[in-house]
């Protein structure tokens, strides 16, 4: 028996022998693994303190071993396949972040950069093998080719994601609409002719930022426009979710292989729809019963935050007319937000280094290091300018509390200038 697709034409027993089969639960698992890749990624940086060198060090390195052992296999083996691709999603992320940070390479060229170096693999791709088909990932060679591509459309929708989302001021709310909706469409001219290689290309880079997008709406504050589930609780959700469609993805190949359950690359069978469906409603369910519980808490055990910027002014009372001075509250303008929960943080080393308690400092501002890297997606996109202003001098203070012999002046002088420039950008 034999399949034509439009992408290649292979027999049953040789079928998608390296990929699963693309339906609706493929789709699903590969935006729910860019969340959890990307989180677990910062946890291990900043939260274990490894810091982005060390992790990007570690995370190459393993990602090399899940790739050996998936050239050693000579079929499908979904959680071997899936392990890899959040491997890869962690240090596609993981590349961007370097030229973009780091190096300071901008979102605008970095992606266009990308975009050359992905059709680049294809061309190479295609002359080598006279295909571009996911449907004939059977050699060493052709695997090779799936995975540099792979690596990179990982890259290109960090940078695209990106530049849409902060660039261009989207915010994750809107980026999580716009992407779906491209996405859609993409299925879409896929089912009424289009090329399904193009098609299923377009759709991988697009899942990226849809991915991250739909993270970002889970974990960010509800000060920020997301449901403050915290990256925690979303990993574990999603971690959760994509465990169960694995476990079922490598059942079905241990019993059918990969041809059963799939009808082609962009098709599938009504019970994938079905599972597919499942694990949208649960995240979409446990979601909102998580957030409403939290926000319950929240709302019963929140302290209001402290106004710092003041100005006094004399006004006049209407009723006598006697003048008297009024102390009001001035916040800049600014679409930061709310910093207050930041400059608490900060004050508090500011105290321990007035005391040059400079260990106790080093400890506290870790805490300012995780709060400001959680709350990077919600923050970013509102004003990229002043991000990267409050980044660079949070930086400072921390390269200062960690130096080999931390100076107390210097730690000060630094945690000064970061507390001005948070009631500066302060925007409550």
């Amino acid at each position: 028996m034999e399949y034509s697709t439009g992408l290649a034409t292979r027999t049953t027993s040789a079928w998608l022998t390296k990929v699963p089969a693309i339906t609706a639960t493929f789709w699903v698992i590969k935006v729910l693994s860019t969340t959890v890749g990307e989180t677990f990624a910062d946890y291990l940086a900043v939260n274990v303190g490894l810091g982005p060198a060390v992790t990007d060090m570690v995370m190459m390195a393993v990602l090399a071993g899940a790739l050996v052992l998936q050239f050693r296999t000579r079929q499908c083996t979904p959680w071997i396949y899936w392990a890899c691709v959040v491997l890869v999603s962690i240090v596609g992320t993981q590349i961007t972040d370097f030229f973009t940070d780091t190096l300071g390479v901008s979102l605008y060229v970095s992606t266009a950069v990308f975009s050359v170096i992905l059709a680049i693999v294809f061309i190479t791709w295609y002359r080598q093998e006279h295909t571009l088909a996911i449907t004939s990932i059977d050699t060493p060679r052709r695997e090779a080719f799936y995975w540099g591509a792979i690596l990179t459309t990982f890259a290109l929708g960090t940078a695209a994601g990106d530049l849409a989302t902060e660039a261009l001021s989207l915010g994750f709310r809107t980026g999580t609409i716009i992407f779906a909706t491209l996405i859609l469409v993409t299925w879409l001219a896929g089912r009424f002719g289009a090329s399904l290689v193009a098609t299923f290309w377009i759709a991988y880079v697009l899942t990226r930022p849809l991915g991250a997008s739909l993270g970002d709406l889970l974990t960010q504050s509800k000060d920020f426009g997301g449901l403050d589930l915290g990256a925690s609780v979303t990993s574990m959700l999603f971690f959760g979710v994509i465990t169960i469609l694995v476990v079922r993805e490598q059942l079905l190949a241990n019993r059918h292989g990969v041809a059963v359950k799939g009808e082609g690359p962009l098709g599938g069978s009504p019970g994938d729809y079905a599972w597919a469906g499942a694990a949208a409603a649960a995240i979409a369910i446990v979601g909102a019963g998580l957030s409403t519980l939290h926000n319950g808490t929240s709302n019963a055990t929140a302290a209001q935050p402290a106004d710092r910027s003041t100005v006094t002014v004399t006004q006049t009372d209407p009723s006598s007319g006697a003048k008297a001075p009024v102390t009001k509250v001035v916040h800049p303008t600014t679409r930061l937000g709310n910093l207050t929960s930041f400059a608490a943080i900060v004050a508090d080393v500011q105290a321990k280094v007035a005391k040059n308690d400079l260990a106790g400092g080093k400890s506290r501002v870790k805490d300012l290091e995780v709060a400001w890297d959680d709350a990077e997606a919600g923050l970013k996109p509102r004003d990229s300018g002043k991000w990267h202003h409050l980044d660079d001098q949070i930086d400072e203070v921390l390269t200062a509390l960690r130096a080999g012999h931390p100076a107390q002046a210097d730690c000060a002088a630094k945690l000064a200038t970061l507390d001005s420039t948070l009631n500066q950008f302060d925007g409550l």
